[in-house]
């Protein structure tokens, strides 16, 4: 029985040209790119030119793209950056805690960074929610404060696919209000244009879209102070320092270019792919509820099926679907090691039974008809089981 993998919002294959794009650079032009002689030259040419691809695929300056080893870091590197900025001429001040608003549907590598600011002093006011899980645009700037130092909203949630209204909160925001957007699962699935966004920053990870794990990057508008992380080296501007990887930039900029070249192509087959799941799903193992906005909407991600199982535990119905050889999630894979239920969908205010019996599937561009029509029916079979033994 071959396995069939439907957690790609967890992380993706590595696409094969962005494999073979990086064995050269090993191989070949492996120099420190910040080495003066011929071989650091060389890596970093490679380094810049991955730079200034990833910017203008993203609708960014290069002098705006930070690589970083990943979102995790990236959206550390933001939130703690941006409500302590380093001032004109470099000067650090003490760290004056003020006022943050944040949706509460964030992935956790910005969740607890914020609860740390919290317990450093700072008010973390958290944003509301609709049942549909989306931000509304206008309730944001009327709880703007003198004091607020930081506004994040994600542009795509990782366990619904639910699109935020990013773009409309940062027109309404007053001038000088940062505007921080996690944008890993967003980028390389839909369309996503910095300077249009608004935002002051945004972050990304390589291996959400078939680049290589272990590079990300941070979007920083142009003129925007912050305060790095770590100390010990000129490297990127010194926001981020610490000798580049580069093979691993290549990778990362030669998949995204193959992620936006066929956006279109992959969103209609991501598309299908998801109704057909939710429509076999429908007759195999009723009843079954869909968590998030409407499959046809505008406003969600072509990759995420969000749905619940009343009546099945969904820890229980992890474990017997990946003895069944179909690979899938309960949540984010940074949270779903605990196996409890949801925060994203508590926050969403769905009942009981529906949150303790949600399962995250999420697609990719590798799966065919037939491994979803196959998935379909392994997960009812599951489903019926456990239903019939009562172990709800």
């Amino acid at each position: 029985m071959s396995p069939v993998y439907l957690d790609h919002n967890a992380t993706t294959p590595l696409l094969p040209e962005a494999w073979e794009a990086m064995r050269p650079v090993m191989e070949e032009a492996f120099g420190n790119p910040s080495s003066a002689h011929q071989m650091g030259r060389r890596a970093r040419q490679a380094l810049e030119d991955a730079r200034e691809q990833v910017a203008a695929l993203l609708g960014a300056s290069p002098d705006e793209v930070t690589f970083t080893s990943g979102a995790t870091e990236a959206n550390n590197l933001a939130v703690f950056g941006l409500t302590s900025p380093t001032h004109s001429g470099g000067s650090r001040p003490p760290l004056a805690p003020g006022h943050i608003l944040a949706s509460p549907l964030e992935h956790p590598c910005v969740i607890e960074p914020l609860k740390e600011l919290e317990a450093r002093g700072f008010a973390v006011e958290w944003l509301p929610v609709s049942a549909r899980g989306v931000v509304p645009a206008d309730a944001v700037a009327p709880l703007v404060r003198s004091d607020t130092k930081l506004v994040s909203v994600m542009l795509a949630n990782h366990e619904t696919g639910a699109i935020q209204p990013v773009r409309e909160i940062a027109a309404t925001l007053p001038p000088g209000v940062p505007l921080h957007t996690d944008a890993a699962q967003a980028v390389g699935k839909i369309p996503v244009h910095f300077r249009a966004l608004g935002t002051t920053a945004l972050t990304a990870s390589a291996h959400k879209f078939r680049g290589p794990k272990g590079i990300g990057a941070l979007l920083l508008k142009r003129g925007a102070k912050l305060r790095p992380l770590m100390f010990g080296g000129h490297q990127q501007q010194g926001r981020r320092p610490g000798t580049e990887p580069v093979a691993l930039a290549v990778g990362m900029a030669v998949a995204l270019d193959h992620a936006v070249r066929n956006m279109d192509a992959t969103r209609a087959q991501l598309v299908a792919a998801r109704a057909q799941l939710w429509a076999r799903l429908r007759e195999l193992a009723p009843p079954v509820v869909l968590n998030g906005p409407e499959l046809g909407s505008a406003d969600t991600l072509p990759t995420t099926l969000n749905i619940s199982f009343p009546g099945c535990r969904a820890d229980l119905l992890l474990v017997a679907l990946d003895l069944a050889g179909v690979a899938c999630s309960t949540g984010s894979a940074c949270s779903s090691g605990s196996l409890l239920p949801s925060p994203v969908l508590r926050t969403m205010g769905v009942p009981d039974d529906v949150l303790r019996s949600a399962i995250r599937f999420s697609f990719g561009p590798t799966l065919t008809n037939a491994d979803v029509d196959d998935a379909a029916g392994r997960i009812g079979t599951a489903v019926r089981r456990l239903r019939e033994v009562g172990l709800a």
